[in-house]
């Protein structure tokens, strides 16, 4: 028997909006998933500490604000200081299509723009990071 897939979903910076992080983390739970939902206005410290003390297989990182580099950078960065780079990390968000091969290369696993389906996301999520949950 093989074990939920653990997912924090959270709401990193000063960015105020959180529906599309509340539709996803529905998703994500009506799907099967135990998901962590953070909140708003979260410090990527925050952000690591629960996916670390909760975890998690992923991070999924929603931002609107124009952030996104510098937020995903740090999430990464300080997963890798506390040695938890086998955790998932995808986002999604207002996030202009030139600036996602940067962050896949920072190692951002997958980012999903606007018109993305909760479907869609359910089944990447499962796909991508259930072959890690055993």
């Amino acid at each position: 028997m093989s074990s939920r897939i653990r997912v924090v979903v959270a709401k990193p910076g000063l960015d105020g909006h959180d529906r599309g992080a509340k539709v996803v983390a529905r998703a994500l739970r009506d799907a099967g998933m135990e998901v962590i939902y953070t909140g708003l206005h979260q410090t990527p410290e925050q952000i690591v500490e629960t996916a670390i003390q909760e975890d998690a297989d992923a991070v999924g990182l929603s931002v609107l604000s124009g952030a996104h580099m510098t937020l995903f950078r740090r999430v990464l960065e300080l997963l890798a200081e506390r040695d938890a780079r086998d955790i998932v990390v995808f986002g999604g968000g207002i996030i202009p299509d030139a600036d996602i091969p940067e962050l896949e290369q920072l190692g951002v696993a997958k980012i999903f723009t606007p018109g993305a389906t909760t479907q869609s996301i359910v089944e990447w999520v499962r796909g991508n990071v259930a072959q890690s949950v055993a």
